[in-house]
């Protein structure tokens, strides 16, 4: 299935591609947060697909979820943003993703994070795989120019890499960071803060504000997939599903915490 959803990210990332940006207008959606034609583009690519791949199975994503009522879960659905980082793609910023990440019994086990302008895509699933591609939009993984297997490294003693969030900064994580032994804060957009704890650039990403579960599900899947770990502040595993989906403070770490 893996190479399935590769193929579904990457035909969704060629279509966000082929949005002229000079010609687009934005949209304000109930929370304010920016929507644009090239987010439906990609996620009508992305829900036609998974519901051929798996017909009969949720799928959760971001623009859907605004229109219409909530579906009806079961042990296994998708979470989807179709675009994740709309504010970095109206800016001409390559910092933005297509991310589809597969849930079974609250928990993600496979997970995609495609990032069209940076023509890479990282994959992962629990307990099989985690890689980083090359991978030109549109064509299926097997057309991947380059292929590296990706692990998350051990804790420094000393000099942490820390990731935040570039769009959207918050004082509860700033002041997370600042009692940490952190030399060194990585702004970045969109789920590409997970893809470099995953490939081993970092060691923490925290979050200390509350997300929708599409913005972290597929990178906590490629994170754990790589060997790292994602839990609540208090160390708890997080899951999703929630009714609102609505996922709360997270902390993903390269190296499990002690």
């Amino acid at each position: 299935m893996l190479d399935e959803l590769t193929l579904i990210a990457s035909q969704a990332a060629a279509a966000i591609l082929a949005v002229d940006i000079s010609e687009i207008r934005q949209r304000a959606k109930p929370d304010r947060s920016p929507v644009t034609a090239a987010d439906e583009a990609s996620e009508e690519i992305i829900l036609g697909a998974l519901a051929r791949l798996l017909p009969g199975t949720a799928v959760v994503s971001e623009e859907a979820a605004a229109r219409q009522a909530p579906v009806t879960l079961s042990d296994r659905f998708f979470l989807v943003d179709p675009l994740d980082g709309t504010r970095e793609f109206i800016a001409r910023d390559p910092e933005y993703t297509v991310n589809i990440a597969l849930i079974e019994h609250g928990r993600p086990v496979a997970g995609i994070v495609a990032a069209p302008g940076l023509r890479t895509l990282w994959r992962g699933a629990i307990g099989r795989c985690a890689e980083r591609m090359k991978l030109e939009p549109g064509k299926a993984g097997s057309a991947a120019t380059e292929r590296t297997a990706i692990r998350t490294r051990a804790k420094p003693s000393q000099g942490w890499v820390a990731m935040t969030s570039r769009s959207h900064p918050d004082p509860a994580t700033s002041d997370y960071l600042d009692r940490l032994p952190a030399t060194r804060c990585i702004p970045c957009g969109s789920s590409l803060k997970f893809c470099r704890i995953a490939e081993g650039a970092a060691d923490i990403y925290p979050r200390l504000v509350s997300l929708s579960e599409w913005d972290v599900a597929a990178g906590h899947a490629l994170v754990s997939a790589a060997g790292g770990v994602v839990t609540t502040p208090d160390g708890q595993p997080l899951t999703y599903g929630r009714p609102d989906f609505r996922a709360p403070p997270f902390i993903a770490w390269g190296a499990a915490p002690a």
